[in-house]
């Protein structure tokens, strides 16, 4: 099988040792404190002009908005660690509760973290009175940088890689997780789906909502960023999936593709059972904002 050999990029920058203990800073570390700041930044570029707001009136002030980051991160943190451990293996954590918290073991849950930034939004406006669609749309705008350098850094990390492939863009990715490929002699090519990801989920939704605000005017229609949030993501998460490495507890001999639903064969992956929701919430959101039926 032919494929591109995967870089040589270390997931560490760079790492010192100080009293016995090794200290690192990695990509994907790195990759999450650079989306956060630039969507920061790019939020409050948008929160610095009044005429872009219904009534040329921003939903906060950038002080608030650094505030609510605070409360964002722990919905990621809290939110993504709860979703994997409930949603991809319950069994294991239901019976060993206490190893939730256990970050370093790995297992995060965009759809998880998704949540939690939802329930942090919701009380976080609430309790300073904020216009509630006016913030999410403020944090819409700031989410496609984090996710875009997140999904590199998941490339560099050679994690979350796709299906087998023989076509031309396929990865070589180490290691034997990865080149365990049943009926494919010599190295494994594997589809880039974290690029893919990125593509869509990032740079795709960084462009567009950088129109949106700026240029056609969205955010005097509160929740249309945040509607088209959902859609865009649904829509390219459920379709990448179709590529995507399945999860390994899903498989089994009789279900080699990973399907969480199936019958005969045919079936949905759990990224896709999850896209699903977004994917119609998106559509009913971004409706009720085109006939202003949603309230600020």
């Amino acid at each position: 099988m032919n494929g591109i050999p995967f870089p040589e990029i270390s997931p560490e920058i760079f790492s010192i040792s100080l009293g016995g203990f090794d200290f690192a800073l990695r990509w994907y570390a790195l990759a999450y404190i650079v989306g956060i700041i630039a969507g920061w930044r790019l939020s409050v570029a948008a929160l610095k002009r009044p005429g872009l707001w219904p009534g040329d009136r921003p939903a906060m002030t950038p002080p608030e908005l650094e505030n609510l980051l605070s409360w964002i991160i722990l919905g990621i943190i809290g939110g993504g660690r709860l979703g994997y451990a409930l949603i991809y293996q319950p069994g294991y954590y239901l019976s060993h509760p206490w190893e939730i918290p256990f970050l370093w073991q790995g297992g995060m849950s965009f759809h998880g973290g998704f949540i939690g930034v939802i329930l942090a939004i919701l009380i976080f406006a609430r309790r300073h009175r904020l216009p509630l669609g006016g913030v999410a749309d403020t944090i819409a705008l700031a989410t496609p940088p984090a996710i875009l350098l997140g999904r590199l850094a998941n490339f560099i990390n050679a994690e979350l890689w796709g299906r087998p492939t023989d076509l031309p863009w396929g990865v070589i990715f180490p290691g034997a997780a990865a080149q365990d490929c049943p009926g494919v002699e010599g190295l494994c090519a594997r589809h880039p789906s974290q690029l893919y990801e990125a593509g869509i989920e990032g740079l795709f939704l960084l462009v567009l909502f950088t129109l949106m605000a700026f240029r056609w005017g969205a955010l005097k229609r509160p929740w249309l960023l945040s509607g088209t949030f959902f859609l865009v993501y649904g829509i390219g998460r459920f379709l990448v999936e179709f590529v995507r490495q399945p999860d390994p507890q899903f498989v089994s001999p009789g279900n080699p593709l990973g399907l969480a639903l199936h019958v005969d064969g045919w079936g949905l992956t759990m990224g896709q059972i999850l896209s699903l929701p977004m994917i119609i919430a998106g559509i009913a959101v971004i409706a009720a904002a085109r006939r202003r039926m949603v309230p600020a």
